[in-house]
């Protein structure tokens, strides 16, 4: 972990939006913003995609992020590389310490396969990304990849298994990302219920962005 605080001030943030528990939001941020990510009542996943706004086939590449900080886990000094392998954002301030990059976005399938049958109608996060995609017109289907699990806890295991355990942030906990181009940022205030990963209460989420 690697904490650090920020002297960001949220009334001086120039965009500033809550996102419902549960729901999608897709917006921008421009190259040379810094944007937080804000867990305002703790224990609330956050699933995130970005994008290259001016040529959106470039994405986030969790392969080269991780293979290049040689750790599966995201805090304060990560750089989130793209397809392409180019620097998309930096996180430079957290005050939770860790996000997880491996357990990805909940579906109707996973929660299928990972709980029972009658779990199908769920919503889910895979369900947000695409009802915002397909409101916003540049993101398909095919553009929905692997995702970062913002404030989530999914420990790696000594056997190399996954598992979702209870959250390690708290209200107000927050990371903020500098963008290094003009970004898509596709979030999913993920909706699950079956696991701990939302302390079994899906909660609100604040966006902020600053110049």
């Amino acid at each position: 972990m690697n904490l650090v605080v920020s002297n960001k001030v949220a009334d001086e943030a120039i965009f500033r939006h809550t996102i419902s528990a549960g729901e999608p939001y897709l917006f921008e941020v421009k190259e040379g913003q810094t944007l937080r990510l804000h867990d305002l009542e703790g224990n609330q996943a956050i699933d995130t995609l970005f994008y290259n706004a001016d040529a959106p086939r470039e994405r986030y590449d969790p392969q080269r992020t991780l293979r290049r900080q040689g750790n599966v886990y995201l805090t304060t000094g990560s750089v989130l590389y793209s397809n392409l392998g180019n620097p998309l954002l930096t996180i430079v301030a957290d005050t939770c310490g860790r996000h997880d990059t491996l357990g990805g976005a909940c579906a109707q399938e996973s929660n299928t396969v990972r709980y029972a049958a009658d779990r199908r109608h769920m919503h889910s996060c895979r369900d947000n990304f695409l009802c915002a995609c397909l409101h916003d017109g540049r993101l398909q289907k095919r553009d929905i990849g692997a995702n970062i699990n913002f404030f989530m806890n999914v420990p790696v295991t000594p056997e190399g298994g996954l598992t979702f355990e209870d959250g390690i942030s708290a209200p107000g906990k927050y990371v903020e990302l500098l963008a290094h181009c003009n970004v898509i940022v596709l979030i999913s205030n993920c909706p699950q219920l079956n696991n701990p990963c939302n302390g079994w209460n899906p909660t609100p989420a604040e966006v902020l962005v600053w110049n």
